[in-house]
């Protein structure tokens, strides 16, 4: 029998605990087929956040350490810095990356720290109930801006890719979406671009995911994948911002 696709060994063998239509599992899924193909899972250390996936150390194979909310570089700073030798990836959500952890995340880019994050961006804040997050859309309705997002209230979305590629030590910015199989492959190798960057020592390396949230947006899991071709993609661009010319190998 011809085996045409498998769990990856770097993901864990149990059931997960998202909301039905939650694209954090193919993430999760990704992200661990590129541990696999690169052969790194003895040699990985993730950094789990606050948020939706606070508990993804449960689903990885490699070893995890949790960090407090919005902390996960300055964590994955000080491991990559007393290990060289490992490859250290941060998994965080637009609140914890975007919000509380804006400082962290753009010094660790600034410094040009040899860690990969993994950005999820599902414009509101998930495990708390729904609320606006820094990269909810105009006119969106979340818990805390019943009304919509004004920008005159609220400001704008931040667009962290964007943002990020202004910085010098920051090598490989990309932003990838997994609303289509056409685009979880696309997905997938930018994910493992930004593994073989750090593993090339070129400098930090983060790859922003647009993902969906069917709960707190408030529709099915089929509108909510519409949602993010016809809603966030037109405000979030996808491409590479950063590092598209990189020989790695």
């Amino acid at each position: 029998m011809t085996v045409v696709a498998k769990r990856p060994h770097a993901l864990r063998d149990v059931s997960m605990h998202y909301c039905p239509g939650c694209t954090h599992g193919i993430i999760h899924r990704l992200v661990a087929e590129v541990i696999d193909e690169l052969g790194i899972e003895g040699t990985t250390i993730g950094v789990s956040p606050v948020g939706c996936a606070y508990n993804n150390y449960l689903y990885f194979n490699c070893d995890m350490v949790q960090a407090a909310h919005g902390r996960a570089p300055a964590v994955a700073t000080g491991i990559k810095r007393s290990d060289s030798s490992k490859q250290v990836f941060t998994y965080q959500g637009d609140g914890d990356l975007a919000a509380i952890g804006t400082a962290e995340i753009v010094h660790a880019a600034a410094r040009g720290e040899k860690i990969t994050t993994i950005f999820v961006n599902n414009a509101i804040y998930g495990m708390t109930s729904g609320q606006m997050a820094p990269t909810t859309l105009i006119n969106q309705v979340t818990t805390t801006t019943p009304y919509g997002r004004k920008p005159e209230l609220h400001g704008y979305p931040i667009r962290v890719c964007e943002m990020l590629s202004t910085l010098q030590g920051a090598v490989f910015i990309e932003r990838v979406s997994v609303h289509d199989i056409k685009h979880i492959r696309n997905a997938k190798r930018a994910i493992k671009k930004a593994f073989q960057v750090q593993i090339a020592g070129l400098g930090f390396s983060i790859v922003e995911v647009l993902s969906s949230c069917p709960t707190n947006w408030g529709v099915n899991p089929i509108d909510a994948l519409k949602m993010i071709e016809e809603k966030m993609i037109p405000y979030y661009p996808l491409g590479n911002f950063k590092g598209a010319d990189l020989e790695v190998g």
